[in-house]
């Protein structure tokens, strides 16, 4: 079984995507193959229970498997009440009838695994860790990438991983985004960080690339909310929250070298919404660059979204130290950079 399938936003509050997510679950095919490998539950039907749905009754047996699971199974013939095979989630149970189910593996049941794998950890000690994550790492598992996530490497590194939620994770960088994140190692500790950063004491900074030659003011801060673009489901969009569901978003953005094609930029951010940086350069005119799903193209060789978490800092939740680390631009971004002639100012 997984660890708690709690859902949070980039700043680890309750939203944005699930670790056990609905979006990919197997075909019926798929769990006749697992079937070998089932768990078999059972447990009568309580009183309370009584006259509900089947589904509803399961989702109580094995609180740990989403309802639409659930209904698969069902739908799949792995579901038995009262000795009898019951394929239709809409039947009504008996207090006292037994429930009988076999719990076939899903990929989210089989995607919290320890995979040994080349970390580029930066700072560790007893309480968190703070890892320089390349471009092209998913950071937990989620539809399609259920193998070979960060979540899955941070299992292998340290025993206690096992025992917190997303492994510690507590913020999340997009995958084709490069740079530092911090990692609880503890739940104390977790629990601090996430108090920490839902209070903006973390400051965290970013290096991009935006297309176009710089317009405005050189120092410009986005107070724009962010919530789901009604047009396309898979992106984000600034919003109005008079009107349409979203948080609000800020973000510090300060000119370091504009050229015709491309600009550098410095980002603070001051919320951790979902593609904020991305969200706000487009909504300006400058989407980065290679970032298609915002209106980036590629360039200058670049091929990944041209974003870079470049400095973290934060007071220690144990020590009360203050502690910032920085870490150079990948190859490709700085690469890039050169070849559009973006010689950047010096960052304090």
């Amino acid at each position: 079984m997984t660890p708690s399938g709690e859902t949070f936003d980039s700043i680890a509050a309750p939203q944005g995507d699930a670790l056990l997510d609905d979006a990919a679950l197997p075909d019926e095919e798929a769990l006749e193959s697992a079937a070998a490998q089932a768990e078999h539950r059972q447990a009568p039907v309580a009183a309370a229970q009584h006259g509900e749905r089947l589904d509803r009754a399961l989702a109580v047996l094995v609180p740990e498997f989403s309802r639409s699971y659930l209904q698969q199974l069902i739908e799949a013939g792995a579901v038995q009440l009262a000795g009898r095979e019951v394929r239709k989630a809409s039947t009504k149970v008996k207090a006292g009838e037994l429930l009988g189910i076999e719990l076939r593996p899903t990929p989210q049941s089989q995607a919290f695994l320890a995979e040994p794998m080349d970390l580029q950890v930066v700072h560790e000690d007893a309480h968190l860790m703070v890892i320089d994550k390349s471009a092209g790492r998913v950071v937990h598992p989620a539809p399609g990438n259920w193998r070979g996530t960060l979540l899955n490497g941070l299992l292998a590194h340290h025993e206690g991983a096992r025992v917190l939620p997303r492994a510690g994770i507590v913020h999340r960088l997009d995958k084709d985004t490069s740079g530092l994140m911090v990692v609880a190692k503890t739940r104390a500790t977790m629990d601090a960080l996430v108090a920490q950063i839902a209070a903006r004491e973390v400051r965290r900074e970013y290096l991009a690339l935006g297309h176009q030659a710089w317009q405005g003011p050189a120092q410009v801060r986005v107070d724009q909310a962010i919530g789901r673009d009604p047009r396309q489901r898979v992106r984000m969009a600034v919003v109005d929250l008079g009107h349409q569901v979203g948080k609000s978003a800020l973000t510090d953005i300060r000119l370091l070298a504009s050229q015709p094609q491309a600009c550098l930029v410095h980002c603070k951010l001051h919320t951790g919404r979902t593609h904020q940086i991305r969200v706000h350069m487009a909504h300006l005119g400058h989407p980065l660059l290679a970032d298609e799903l915002y209106g980036g193209r590629a360039l200058a060789g670049l091929g990944r979204q041209a974003l870079h978490a470049w400095r973290l800092s934060l007071v220690h939740p144990v020590t009360g130290q203050a502690l910032s680390w920085q870490s150079p631009p990948p190859a490709d971004f700085t690469q890039a950079q050169a070849q559009l002639g973006l010689q950047g100012a010096e960052l304090e």
